[in-house]
């Protein structure tokens, strides 16, 4: 489903400030090659990915939340309690419920916000970015939304499972939306969903399916499965796909973007996949490279990332894409109208070492 703003809209909606936050622990390829039975080259050869983040013990998705919109408020120049709207995109949430976005809410003391969570696994961001669009565009009076995107995947992973504890890591990132002037801001969006694809990648127990008993617990049903050759397969589809429509239905060419924001499940196959449909290297953000495979945090840590290394200009195009578990995708044309970034490492080599790391995001 593809939608555009419209005459009916009172407000035209961009970005307005964003901010990341990454836990201080970062575990480097040595370390989880131990544990997964492979070698550090043999997981940077093929994931491209070289070190990613893991939350402490006691910190839940909600703390790595709450300190990405405060960046993303303050990039703004605003006050957590000037949003009327707090839209959280998950698949690691502190809870099945209440909504993780309320313990954000009441971290940040966020009180007018209207707070509730969105479900699209590594699309969420975009999906709840949509609702907020629309959300603030029909308001009869012009007001601030936070979309933040958080994973504390560590917390679900089997480490001795090469196929995803190479790859998947912690990390939030948040944009807060508001009005901005013509021509700047949204101007289109497509979404869809694949429901038949949905075993693909899942956490099998923990809801109301398999509930959780000691025999879930001793078969690691409450640890994320991926099969990973459907994923790849599913990923060398859509991405060509997403791009050519999202190009096509805006007449635009490769040419007229200044940056392509995506989310970024493996950084090697991504460059391969951009390469493949031509998009020039220096328009694609890596951020997986250094952080991993941070969901619903993925796109808006890219998107961050651009800012935070003055990559964009305004009245630039971004194209965001997305792609999830569900399976799920997503695109979305942003008109750059200039927005500081906060919090965000913008360290351009990646990291490896042989001992684990401590770094201040």
């Amino acid at each position: 489903m593809s939608t555009r703003p419209n005459g009916m809209s009172r407000h035209r909606i961009g970005v307005l400030g964003l901010g990341g936050h990454l836990p201080r622990r970062v575990r480097a390829n040595s370390e989880v090659a131990r544990a997964a039975g492979v070698s550090p080259e043999w997981i940077s050869e093929r994931t491209g990915v070289h070190a990613r983040h893991v939350a402490a013990p006691g910190e839940a998705a909600s703390d790595l939340a709450a300190a990405a919109v405060r960046s993303a408020t303050r990039a703004a120049g605003i006050e957590p309690g000037d949003l009327s709207l707090l839209i959280c995109a998950t698949s690691t949430p502190d809870e099945l419920g209440p909504a993780t976005a309320c313990r954000i809410q009441a971290a940040l003391g966020a009180r007018e916000a209207v707070a509730l969570d969105v479900s699209a696994a590594c699309s969420g961001w975009l999906f709840g970015t949509k609702v907020a669009h629309d959300w603030l565009a029909g308001s009869e009076r012009p007001g601030y939304a936070a979309v933040v995107g958080v994973e504390a995947y560590s917390k679900f992973l089997d480490p001795t499972d090469r196929a995803t504890s190479v790859l998947f890591a912690d990390g939030a990132a948040a944009t807060v939306l508001g009005p901005v002037p013509h021509p700047y801001g949204f101007t289109d969006f497509a979404l869809g969903s694949d429901g038949t694809r949905a075993d693909y990648v899942l956490i099998p127990a923990g809801g109301s399916r398999m509930p959780a008993d000691p025999g879930t617990l001793r078969g690691g049903d409450h640890r994320i499965r991926m099969d990973g050759r459907a994923v790849s397969h599913f990923m060398d589809q859509i991405f060509p796909r997403i791009v050519a429509d999202a190009l096509d239905r805006n007449g635009l060419t490769l040419d007229d973007l200044a940056c392509l924001a995506s989310h970024q499940p493996n950084p090697a196959a991504l460059r391969r996949l951009a390469a493949r449909v031509g998009v020039p290297e220096d328009r694609l953000v890596i951020i997986g490279d250094r952080v991993g495979n941070i969901g619903a945090a993925s796109a808006p840590y890219a998107l961050a990332t651009a800012a935070a290394q003055d990559r964009l200009r305004p009245g630039d195009r971004v194209l965001l894409t997305v792609f999830g578990a569900g399976m799920t995708w997503g695109t979305a044309l942003l008109h750059w109208s200039g927005a500081r970034s906060v919090g965000i490492d913008i360290a351009r080599t990646p990291v490896d070492t042989d001992h684990e790391r401590h770094v201040s995001s």
